[in-house]
């Protein structure tokens, strides 16, 4: 299993003391994870080494033979500016370190500080470098318009402006180590776009999925971290929980909204510390996955009311990537559609049928609260029963007036919306009722079947009302 190096670009530490180069390694490796380090114990070739690229931090000694770190920093500053450099000088050269300031350094440190401060300022600059790094990739995609990867993108099928939006978000930040929260309705393809964050990532590991749903804390604990033989009563041998078995590659947690309180602490201390204990251990692990969590809840709401810890949801929200519901995505309805129908006719062994434009006009103005997995069983429903050459709609028909187009209660429209105007006059009943048949006439495309179904009434009731409208239009004519 190839290990991935964090941070994704390089760090040089310069000083001549070997022994405290050494020991800062170990410990931030240790306690921040941070392994992507390269050693210079002569500050002559501290220039050469940067030249070879990649480098976006600099640790730097002050008191050091042949170039002192005050004329190696004038030289990074001239010939690297995007590289942050953090002086770490003794006690005595405070005041140099504050020059360096001035000169252009990011920061300084006192090696006989605890270690706490000086990974946690390690780790600020680390994060603000890879803050600037994604910042950039992401004005890069807008202002080039490239194109998303399609080899990452290939799996979802989308014709829509914002899902592409997404596309062009996701590639900007697939490479970081930080979390990312997916949000969106049940059924608009989570899994997914984890799958394509993955694959951007450049992460050699697998993605292993977890839903944690129904999780109680003893088992969100085993299944995540795994557990030492002996540790509990069945726990005949060790066993490697799901971060372990996601190596160097990408850990996801479905339904993260659903997690108990007491399993909220321990994937927060996760998060915050980057290591864990397997149930039993004593030695703690360090996660080298990055962790994406899903969601259809909303969590903000969550947390406000108490039930999701804010700290938790601040620190999975780094990066947000928020999905559409198909309702929002008109154009991709035909094109999804089409997909399932080609797929389901290779699993069910069939022709794949021709489709009525009257279906497509119906599946355009149904709100789909199941989103795409909706969609798909209904398409699957639909050609298992199929005989004729063109597709049947009572299969969809029937599946939308057992839904009644109905959203979930979370994703209702409240009732106290307002649709008037509070200082206009209030239209008479004979004028809306004219206004909504005209809409879902134009909704469904002229086809009065279609209409009537948005509509709520029966195609003869519909036809009778134009009729009417009709009649009544001419005798004002006249």
């Amino acid at each position: 299993m190839k290990k991935t190096l964090y941070p994704s670009f390089k760090i040089l530490m310069v000083d001549d003391e070997a022994v405290f180069l050494r020991s800062l390694s170990f410990s931030l490796e240790r306690y921040a994870g941070i392994d992507n380090v390269k050693h210079c114990t002569d500050s002559r070739l501290a220039m050469d080494e940067l030249a070879t690229g990649q480098y976006a931090v600099v640790l730097l000694d002050l008191n050091m033979p042949h170039l002192s770190g005050e004329d190696l920093l004038e030289k990074i500053v001239e010939s690297h500016p995007h590289i942050a450099v953090i002086i770490i000088s003794g006690i005595g050269q405070i005041e140099r370190a504050v020059q360096c300031i001035k000169t252009g350094a990011y920061d300084y440190y006192v090696k006989t500080d605890e270690p706490e401060r000086l990974i946690g300022g390690i780790k600020r600059v680390v994060r603000f470098q890879e803050l600037n790094n994604e910042n950039q990739a992401m004005r890069e995609y807008m202002l080039e318009n490239t194109s998303p990867d399609q080899d990452a993108f290939s799996h979802i099928i989308t014709n829509d402006s914002r899902m592409r939006s997404v596309f062009q978000y996701i590639l900007s930040v697939a490479r970081s180590k930080q979390p990312i929260l997916i949000t969106g309705e049940s059924g608009v393809g989570k899994e997914l776009i984890a799958q394509a964050i993955h694959d951007s990532s450049g992460r050699s590991d697998a993605l292993v999925c977890v839903n944690v749903a129904g999780l109680d804390d003893h088992l969100f604990a085993d299944t995540l971290f795994g557990h030492k033989r002996g540790a509990f009563t069945g726990a005949d041998s060790n066993r490697a929980g799901m971060i372990e078995q996601a190596g160097s590659g990408t850990l996801f947690l479905d339904e993260i909204g659903d997690l108990s309180m007491a399993s909220q602490v321990k994937l927060l201390r996760l998060l915050q510390e980057g290591e864990y204990y397997p149930i039993g251990s004593d030695k703690p692990k360090r996660i080298q996955a990055r962790i994406i969590a899903a969601t259809h809840q909303d969590l903000n709401k969550k947390q406000r009311s108490g039930d999701f810890r804010n700290d938790l949801y601040y620190r999975l929200k780094v990066h947000h990537v928020d999905i559409p519901p198909l309702r929002q995505r008109k154009e991709d309805v035909g094109l999804l559609l089409d997909f399932f129908l080609e797929e389901a006719a290779k699993e069910l062994g069939k022709v794949k049928p021709h489709v009525p434009r009257e279906l497509s006009v119906l599946l355009s103005n149904y709100a789909f609260p199941g989103n795409i997995r909706e969609l798909r069983a209904m398409t699957y429903d639909a050609l298992s029963v199929h005989q004729s050459r063109t597709l049947s709609m009572s299969v969809f028909k029937n599946a939308m007036d057992g839904m009644d187009g109905a959203l979930p209660d979370d994703q209702q429209l409240s009732g106290e919306r307002e649709i008037f105007i509070a200082d206009q006059p209030l239209p008479t009943l004979k004028e809306i009722s004219i206004l909504l048949i005209k809409e879902s006439m134009k909704r469904a495309h002229g086809n009065q079947s279609t209409a009537a179904r948005l509509l709520g009434i029966s195609q003869p009731a519909l036809s009778k009302r134009l009729k009417k409208s009709a009649e009544e239009n001419e005798s004002e004519i006249d």
